[in-house]
């Protein structure tokens, strides 16, 4: 019988683990999975903007080479915009990039082929990542599946929305200074981002996005998000022991900079709640690290991130105006790095190292830190757009990235749970870090909350309801 839209509908209300259950059951054929996420997309995308490339035919053909065999045989997936897959526009949403093609197969794209998972587009986002909301100028804004009057975050903008209205369970995501932890948040779904150094390589070598950077898997399920960060690990690197005690955890409403509005302190609140009621210890306390040094750390690298943009194209493109091919917003980056001297850039280095000594010391104490992801709500479409005036979005920006960039400076591990709503009906995550290598006791942690609070059957308005589950 020919798939319908409601068998399409029905199939998203499971997760990656369950669907690649009816392939290896029998339930569904070896292509359903594939179908049924491209009538899900045909759908959904054109009022969300979420998928920045269909692969529909790719996906197709893909199916006959996968190893049924394989864990999740026949899942699809989406790639980010700027991840590199060989035959696919590798944009990174500029338009300095519109005909570039990927022609690298990285290890870590190689590891999704082996698991299985199908390719049937890239995810929206913005301009090489560098802002926090999808509004790149080649590509239209992504819309918050919750509420599209909101940004659904950034820089993994496509891969959130995506997963959270169901056109895909799994989603390429990655994350330097929050980009997966803040949509993860947005749009209501897990956002997991590892230690530093624990998954295989996704791109080609840069001193900045070496340190910085980490590659995931979005998905709903707290199981998904585990098997994602546990098949993408280096080699070498165990699943560790849990403790056999409550855990201790350290609530911080502080960010580097200033402190969570009201909303969302009261959401962090009932999150800590729940975790006395899952037998935790909860305490609140301020991390006694030297916040300003680590907020003007991620000032001083920023800029560089689009100071070699502005290099890179300059040069290739001589006979082009750079804002033909370059945002507003990465055009000013450039401009702020002329402005930074190797002292701040000396003592940008210092704040990193020291930062990973003070935090590394607190969890000696502290197992866990609870914090928000943002200050606020998601903020209004437009809020964040690249052609703002630079020092206004400059200060939207940094004052609405308030907490996630630690764990990406220091190299500690943090995941985004979706356990608050606002009054509206938006998610508002919940962000649980750890020491380095901690990311396993996290996953413990995170499938304890989602067993005690879940949020599977929690969908925004827009996703149709099926008729009938599969």
């Amino acid at each position: 019988m020919p798939l319908t839209r409601s068998d399409a509908w029905a199939i998203a209300r499971n997760d990656a683990h369950a669907q690649a259950a009816m392939v290896r059951d029998g339930d569904v054929a070896g292509d359903t999975l594939v179908e049924a996420a491209i009538l899900r997309i045909e759908e959904l995308d054109p009022k969300l903007n979420a998928v920045s490339y269909r692969a529909f035919d790719h996906a197709r053909k893909a199916l006959d080479a996968v190893d049924m065999s394989a864990p999740m045989a026949g899942v699809p997936i989406l790639l980010k915009a700027s991840l590199a897959y060989p035959g696919f526009p590798q944009t990174s949403c500029s338009r300095a990039k519109k005909d570039a093609v990927g022609t690298s197969a990285y290890p870590f794209t190689r590891r999704l082929d082996m698991a299985g998972l199908v390719s049937v587009g890239m995810s929206a986002m913005p301009e090489f990542g560098l802002l926090c909301s999808g509004e790149a100028l080649l590509t239209g804004p992504t819309l918050n599946p919750w509420d599209i009057t909101r940004t659904a975050g950034g820089s993994s903008t496509g891969a959130a929305v995506a997963v959270a209205a169901g056109m895909v369970p799994f989603a390429h995501a990655s994350d330097a200074a929050g980009s997966i932890r803040l949509p993860a948040s947005n749009c209501g779904v897990v956002g997991f981002k590892a230690s530093r150094g624990w998954n295989l390589r996704a791109r080609a070598h840069h001193l900045i996005d070496d340190l910085l950077c980490n590659d995931t898997l979005m998905a709903r399920s707290v199981r998904d998000a585990a098997w994602a960060l546990r098949m993408e690990r280096r080699a070498g690197i165990e699943i560790t022991e849990h403790p056999d005690r409550p855990l201790r955890i350290a609530v911080d409403l502080d960010g580097l900079g200033g402190t969570a509005d009201d909303e969302v302190a009261d959401i962090i609140r009932q999150t800590a709640s729940l975790c006395v009621d899952i037998g935790h210890q909860v305490e609140a306390v301020t991390m006694p690290i030297d916040r300003s040094a680590l907020r003007n750390a991620i000032f001083t690298l920023w800029p560089y991130l689009g100071g070699d943009l502005v290099d890179q194209f300059s040069a290739l493109h001589p006979e082009t105006p750079i804002g033909d091919l370059l945002e507003p917003w990465t055009i000013g980056l450039a401009e702020a790095r002329e402005h930074i001297t190797p002292e701040q850039l000396e003592r940008c280095y210092t704040a990193i190292v020291e930062g990973q000594q003070a935090v590394a010391a607190f969890h000696q104490d502290w197992d866990v830190v609870l914090s928000p992801v943002t200050r606020s709500a998601p903020l209004p479409v437009g809020a964040m757009a690249p052609t703002r005036a630079f020092a206004d979005l400059w200060q939207t920006l940094f004052d609405y990235v308030d907490y996630t960039p630690l764990h990406n400076l220091v190299g500690t591990p943090s995941v985004s749970l979706p356990l608050g709503m606002t009054q509206e009906g938006v998610p508002i995550g919940s962000l649980f870090s750890g020491a380095h290598g901690s990311d396993d006791l996290l996953l413990m942690l995170a499938a304890q909350l989602e067993a005690a609070a879940p949020w599977a059957d929690r969908w925004p308005a827009m996703v149709p309801m099926p008729v009938e589950a599969v």
